[in-house]
């Protein structure tokens, strides 16, 4: 079960796209958003790790968004952002095609996914935002690393 609760539902959200959506984690998961990093593969390991990265010293595991949302492969040559995130004591990077602001959200905002919404992408949506021109979709950290 999610640890980020109803409070996740208001408050602030570090935002990002992903495949032309728009996306957003609580601000207090994140601890720092930095530019593309070179990675290290892991062998063996599975498709949603795509590599490591190396920050200050400490090892951060890069996970590519793409494969459990059911999102297209990244474009040839992509060079993505990372979205450090936090998770109890480790560290993970959040792979994104490029980062958004930091926003203000109420709970009057938010709905929950749709029925329609099926498979692994509906247990990591928690719900969406709709803001002026959009849809934000609230992406559950907890069940993402617990993949």
């Amino acid at each position: 079960m999610s640890t980020e609760g109803p409070a996740a539902t208001r408050g602030q959200l570090c935002t990002f796209t992903l495949a032309g959506h728009h996306f957003g984690v609580p601000v207090g998961r994140v601890q720092e958003v930095i530019r593309h990093q070179e990675m290290t593969a892991v062998p063996l390991a599975p498709p949603l790790v795509r590599g490591l990265i190396n920050l200050r010293g400490q090892i951060v595991t890069a996970l590519d968004l793409r494969q459990p949302l059911d999102l297209p492969p990244a474009p040839p040559g992509a060079r993505p952002t990372n979205v450090v995130v936090r998770a109890g004591a480790d560290l993970y990077s959040l792979l994104v095609d490029e980062i958004g602001d930091v926003i203000e959200v109420g709970a009057d905002a938010f709905e929950p996914p749709p029925d329609t919404l099926t498979g692994r992408c509906r247990d990591l949506i928690r719900g969406a935002f709709k803001l002026d021109a959009r849809l934000l979709l609230l992406l559950d950290t907890d069940r993402l690393l617990a993949l």
